[in-house]
């Protein structure tokens, strides 16, 4: 009964406090927040990468190549991982070409533990430690939940995205530690901002933030950093129509593509290019940003979702309805 009472009364008194609060507090903390973006993390606190050790996986094209070429200007020493070796060859090649002094190309399945455990391992064999590692690998689908056929063949997507990342994470943790290094994962605005026909992909992704963000505060008296990136729709081979189709089967369906992002941005918001997202990310890793939205304007939806979540919803659904009206080539 005691505690049926505390409750109500926490009920009754702790929302308001906690709004006054934030009306008090929210002002001059994201003004010091945007001074110190501007101002003083720029001049005084951005991180040498030169001769360290940085290593991506998904590299061997969209958002990972570029972070890849990023770090390469930096003249970081690279350790890229992807499945398919002649595109990282191709990638390493260009990587050497921006600056980087030393690239270590490793062929491997972010799904498989064994996998994941061997690339960390070659990476602190052949370089002797590991300073950044970069979450990126990824797949998407773009068919509505209720058509898909089976089920149990869009495990993919969780495997990926949610445990290829956390299985390198835990091989990579004791090495990160003595470097006093950074995590860097790539997620999405869809892990906060509902995305009509992506509730799978939305899913993995928001399983990332919870996880890093969790991670983060247990990783804080070891010295590791984290650092969560969540792009907009960004130019790459997922918004070129690769993904697992309905049926649950990997494909490339350009048309698909189009009318899934028409329907979600009716054209009205650009896609942005892998580079300038790759610019953003290693900038904010290096300024030591906590998280990052690129482009900075989609932080503006999630104070949209959460204030007025109900008329997010109805947009959305309006939005899902509509046809698109133009192709894109």
């Amino acid at each position: 009964m005691e505690k049926l009472v505390i409750h109500k009364l926490l009920n009754l008194f702790l929302p308001p406090i906690i709004f006054i609060f934030l009306c008090i507090a929210t002002p001059p903390y994201y003004l010091f927040k945007l001074i110190n973006q501007i101002l003083i993390k720029p001049l005084f606190f951005v991180e040498d990468m030169r001769g360290k050790v940085v290593l991506v996986t998904g590299a061997s094209s969209g958002i990972g190549e570029q972070i890849v070429y990023e770090y390469a200007r930096r003249q970081a020493r690279l350790v890229i991982v992807a499945r398919r070796k002649n595109l990282l060859d191709e990638v390493a090649k260009k990587a050497r070409g921006f600056g980087s002094p030393d690239v270590l190309v490793v062929c491997a399945d972010v799904t498989k533990v064994e996998d994941c455990e061997r690339f960390i391992h070659d990476a602190i064999n052949y370089f002797g430690r590991l300073d950044h590692l970069v979450n990126n690998a990824g797949i998407s689908s773009t068919s509505p939940f209720k058509e898909a056929k089976n089920i149990p063949k869009f495990a993919p997507i969780m495997d990926v995205n949610f445990w290829g990342s956390t299985y390198t994470t835990h091989f990579a943790i004791p090495h990160l530690k003595k470097s006093k290094g950074r995590i860097i994962v790539i997620a999405s605005v869809l892990g906060w901002f509902p995305g009509p026909r992506l509730s799978l992909y939305a899913a993995s992704k928001a399983a990332l933030i919870s996880f890093y963000d969790t991670l983060r505060v247990e990783l804080q008296p070891d010295g590791v950093k984290i650092t969560v990136v969540s792009p907009g729709v960004t130019d790459s081979e997922m918004t070129q129509g690769k993904g697992l189709s309905k049926e649950g089967a990997l494909q490339v369906d350009k048309e698909l593509s189009d009318g899934m992002i028409e329907r979600f941005l009716l054209g009205v918001i650009p896609v942005i290019s892998a580079e300038i997202c790759a610019k953003m990310t290693v900038n904010g890793a290096c300024r030591g940003d906590r998280s990052i939205t690129e482009p900075a304007y989609y932080g503006a939806l999630h104070l949209l979702n959460v204030f007025f979540p109900d008329l997010v919803q109805c947009i959305l659904a309006w939005m899902n309805s509509h046809e698109p009206t133009t192709a894109r080539n």
